[in-house]
């Protein structure tokens, strides 16, 4: 399995996910707005939208993982060859390095050339918040931040469950993801339908988030802005955070990269204060988005190396 996985590694870094070949996560989507459609047909009260939105959760949930498990062992009805090949596509899916990469630099490029305007654009398409008024400060901050969170619920969190349970619960970990994506909001609308899928997708990052804490803190010696100051951001700004898993590796890249993130947001133009992460030692520049990818990277080839190691040392 564990050689499975570090192809999979390679295979999301150089190739991603091409657009020609439907994505998992594309069919996973389709069948929770189903459920959500009938769930809403056969109640609109609030105690029946939290009883029907837990069952919604094991559903898609059971039939994730048990889709993905059937595919594995259809192909290896054919020929074990193509078993592997499936699962090491099927794990491929599940993790978000290139994407990530290819949507960062998407909005570092223009922010090199001057172009505030096209790096609005394409930060505007990983973010939820309004971007069409932020300067160039606010549109780095948007991208860094976003570049840490992935670093969690894109990456770490996959990999952990793919070494637990191979790609039927790496999947299913993509499907908590998705729903709490789709339907886990705190608005008028989802507030009782979704409430089970936002606390399973904090239950199931829990443990991977606070994992990525320790591989920051070992790569901390090697940043700008040390070990000290990446402990103290992880211990006193995380909690600050409203989620809480990514408000710890968007305080350790706060302070790995000696800067301050968080402030004030704007979601179809409420406002939304968010608490200030690390300490402001030198301003945000459009090389610190680069520089938060380098730290994924860093980071991801520790929890695949971590991940190899704890699966010698149990066999």
């Amino acid at each position: 399995m564990s050689i499975l996985i570090l192809g999979a590694v390679i295979i999301d870094l150089v190739v991603g996910d091409p657009r020609n070949i439907p994505h998992p996560v594309i069919l996973i989507g389709k069948l929770i707005s189903w459920c959500e459609t009938v769930v809403r047909k056969i109640t609109g009260k609030d105690l029946g939208l939290r009883i029907l939105g837990l069952l919604l959760v094991l559903v898609v949930c059971g039939c994730t993982y048990l889709a993905t498990w059937w595919l594995i062992w259809l192909a290896g009805r054919v020929h074990i060859y193509l078993a592997v090949a499936v699962h090491l596509w099927l794990l491929s899916t599940t993790l978000a390095l290139k994407g990530l990469r290819q949507h960062a630099q998407a909005v570092a490029d223009p922010l090199a050339r001057g172009d505030v305007i096209t790096a609005r654009q394409k930060l505007a398409l990983i973010v939820g918040r309004d971007t069409h008024h932020l300067d160039q400060r606010e549109i780095i901050r948007g991208a860094v931040e976003t570049v840490a969170e992935n670093t969690v619920d894109g990456i770490i969190s996959p990999l952990f469950y793919a070494f637990l349970g191979g790609a039927p619960l790496a999947m299913t970990y993509k499907a908590i993801n998705t729903m709490d994506s789709m339907i886990g909001h705190k608005d008028e609308r989802y507030r009782h339908l979704g409430w089970a899928a936002a606390r399973l997708d904090d239950l199931v990052n829990y443990l991977p988030a606070r994992l990525t804490a320790i591989f920051y803190l070992l790569l901390a010696v090697f940043t700008t802005g040390g070990l000290k100051n990446v402990a103290r951001a992880i211990w006193y700004d995380a909690p600050k955070h409203p989620s809480p898993n990514s408000g710890i590796p968007e305080a350790a890249v706060a302070g790995a990269l000696g800067v301050q993130l968080g402030g004030v947001n704007y979601y179809r133009g409420k406002i939304s204060r968010r608490a200030l992460m690390g300490e402001a030692k030198r301003p945000l520049t459009y090389h610190h988005i680069q520089q938060a990818l380098d730290l994924t990277y860093a980071v991801t080839a520790l929890a695949a190396a971590s991940g190899v190691l704890v699966t010698y040392l149990v066999k």
